[in-house]
């Protein structure tokens, strides 16, 4: 024990509020910040220490406010900035802390920088995003999670030109190369730790980094984008600036979401002499129950307990010695734990949810709930495709569609 380092984001236990459903004070039918503030109390009678708040900035709401056109204002839908400020001082009167989302891979094409980057080719804001020229041909193959056609290059007729999206088609990713696009994310995230706020969920934080020669995408990879995009040749740079320049000059926590990285190089993010991150959530347990190399198809057998057990083992085994790991089993992305891991049927519900809400709290890392996690909330089970308001639903569904399925 004498040679743990110790902080309060390792003995801490979050609680993710997607504030579009939490609670709505306005009879609108969405969430708000008021609705956060009049659950505060009931939120510190859990025990909680830290809330990570999803996006709550301004959007035009492609992708459920993770498509952000203003990163210093709070969507209307929401509330205001003043909402905001007293949701902070009631939290901080309460001794809890706030973490929130920061979405920097990507904006909203409805972002200032983008229209004016896709105005002309000489547009000082161009170099603000990744452009492939049409004369150039069409650009290599690249994977959008979000695309019906899967395509990250989407056709811009104004400047007869490509731009990259990993995600949606409203979502063009930020050109992190240019030194101009980074410091206006640090100046940004400046903004919000000098009001206060306790850190950042860093939202695909592995994808920043591109090849900007866009090379096909190697063999080794075996047709698989996610880890490549993870693998960016300036990532850790990038990471190390980020701290250099804003991170270290606050008391402050940071989890990076990173899909594609594995236990090979999970210290090359959270190994505290490398001074990058503080810890990230990984994806090996929320691929347990897909088709190997399937983003959204289950698999046929049933996994088994044995798996589950391993993969948390190989994790845990992983920061014996350096860094530190977070533990979860769902959240906005994601569906509800005792539904995925557990048995939601009237029998077993109480006694399975109960259970891996205790499991999360005897595992070494910081544990995160996802609201209503504590109460064993179960997924919802619509009958009907109008009713689900989820972008990769949505877009699967369409593509299936395309493609004849019923």
């Amino acid at each position: 024990m004498q040679n743990i380092s110790r902080s309060w984001w390792k003995e801490g236990i979050v609680y993710q509020i997607y504030p579009r459903s939490f609670q709505d004070t306005t009879n609108n039918g969405i969430g708000d910040l008021q609705g956060i503030i009049k659950r505060l109390d009931y939120i510190k009678s859990l025990g909680v220490d830290i809330i990570w708040l999803n996006p709550v900035y301004a959007s035009p709401n492609d992708d459920n406010g993770y498509d952000i056109s203003d990163y210093r204002n709070i969507m209307e839908e929401f509330g205001s900035m003043a909402d905001f400020d007293a949701l902070l001082a009631d939290m901080k009167e309460r001794g809890l802390r706030l973490v929130m989302d920061l979405v920097v891979n990507h904006s909203s094409d409805e972002h200032r920088w983008f229209q004016e980057s896709r105005k002309s080719r000489e547009n000082p804001y161009r170099d603000y995003y990744h452009w492939w020229p049409a004369e150039k041909g069409v650009p290599p193959k690249r994977w959008s999670y979000f695309d019906i056609e899967e395509n990250a290059w989407k056709y811009d007729e104004q400047t007869d030109a490509y731009y990259l999206h990993c995600f949606s088609v409203k979502q063009p990713d930020l050109k992190w190369e240019n030194q101009k696009v980074r410091q206006e994310i640090y100046d940004m995230m400046h903004f919000w730790f000098k009001k206060g706020v306790d850190g950042f969920r860093m939202d695909v934080i592995s994808f920043i980094s591109k090849d900007t020669d866009f090379p096909e995408l190697p063999e080794k990879y075996n047709g698989d984008y996610i880890p490549f995009y993870s693998n960016g040749p300036k990532l850790h740079e990038y990471l190390k600036e980020m701290n250099r320049e804003v991170l270290s000059k606050y008391d402050v926590m940071t989890v990076g979401e990173a899909p594609g990285i594995g236990l090979d190089r999970a210290l090359e993010f959270v190994d505290e002499d490398r001074i990058e991150l503080d810890m990230f959530f990984h994806f090996d347990l929320l691929g347990l129950d897909r088709e190997p190399g399937e983003t959204f198809l289950m698999r046929k057998d049933k996994w088994k307990l044995t798996e589950f057990k391993k993969i948390h083992s190989d994790w845990d085994a992983a920061f014996a010695h350096k860094g530190w790991g977070s533990i979860f089993l769902n959240n906005h992305d994601f569906p509800r734990s005792v539904s995925r891991w557990g048995n939601d049927s009237k029998v077993h519900w109480q006694n399975s949810s109960t259970m891996l809400h205790t499991w999360v709290l005897t595992m070494r890392g910081t544990p995160y709930f996802y609201y209503g996690e504590e109460i064993g909330m179960t997924n919802i089970k619509f009958e009907k495709i109008e009713d689900y308001r989820d972008i990769n639903t949505i877009n699967r569904y369409r593509a299936l569609k395309n493609e004849g399925e019923t």
